[in-house]
C-alpha cells in the first residue's frame, strides 16, 4: 500500500491514556543515542528547539510487519509520518526547530535503511536499550517480544520538554501541527 493509499478511518484510533501528561515539564536525561549518521546524540545538551517523534517500528520492503499490525490503535504510519517531517524539514527549520530526529527501539542498523530508502534529511536515533523509554517513562507496547514506542512527538528547548503532542493520528498531519504549534509558540 502506498503512502497516498492509506485510509485512516479505517485504522483504530489511538485514545489518549494519560501516559505522557506526565513528561511536559521534564528534563531530558543526559545519555547519548545511537543516531544514523553515524554519531550520538544527547539530547540533554542540544540549545534551542528540538523536534523529536517517536515511532513504534518502520517496516522495510518484503519483510511482513507482525501479525495484526494495522489494528493496534496508532501502530500503521511510521513511514507517512516520517516522510511529512522530510517534506517540511525547511519549514520547521525556519520556525526554529534548530535540530529534528526521529526515534524508536530499534536498532540503529535497521533504521538506516529507513534513512536512506526515505531520502530523510535528518538522523533517526535508537534507544534499543531503553535507556531514554526508561528515563522519561514513554508510553509503550508490546508486540511479538519487541517493546515498542506509542507513536508521540517532544518539543524540547534546552533540554526541556515544553510540549508534547500525544496521541498522534493521523501520523502523517503530525508534522503540520508541530509547524503550528511552533507558529503560535515561537520563543
Amino acid at each position: 500500500m502506498s503512502l497516498k493509499e492509506v485510509d485512516w478511518s479505517k485504522l483504530p484510533v489511538p485514545e489518549d491514556d494519560g501516559t505522557a501528561s506526565r513528561i511536559e515539564g521534564a528534563d531530558m536525561p543526559a545519555l547519548a543515542l545511537d543516531a544514523t549518521n553515524g554519531g550520538q546524540v544527547d539530547l540533554s545538551r542540544l540549545s534551542g528547539t528540538s523536534v523529536v517523534y517517536a515511532y513504534p517500528k518502520t517496516g522495510q520492503p518484503g519483510t511482513p510487519l507482525p501479525d495484526g499490525w494495522d489494528m493496534i490503535p496508532g501502530a500503521r504510519g511510521c513511514t507517512p509520518q516520517s516522510c511529512a517531517f522530510r517534506d517540511h524539514y525547511k519549514e520547521l527549520s525556519a520556525l526554529g526547530a534548530s535540530h529534528i530526529f526521529g526515534l524508536s527501539t530499534q536498532s540503529t542498523a535497521y533504521q538506516s535503511e529507513a534513512v536512506d530508502r526515505l531520502h530523510l534529511p535528518f538522523p533517526l536515533l535508537s534507544d534499543a536499550g531503553l535507556e531514554l523509554t526508561t528515563a522519561l517513562n514513554l508510553p509503550t507496547f508490546e508486540v511479538e517480544g519487541q517493546t515498542l514506542l506509542k507513536r508521540l512527538t517532544l518539543i524540547v528547548r534546552d533540554s526541556v520538554v515544553i510540549k508534547v503532542f500525544y496521541p498522534v493520528f493521523p501520523p502523517d498531519r503530525n508534522a503540520a501541527d508541530v509547524m503550528a504549534w511552533l507558529k503560535d509558540n515561537q520563543s
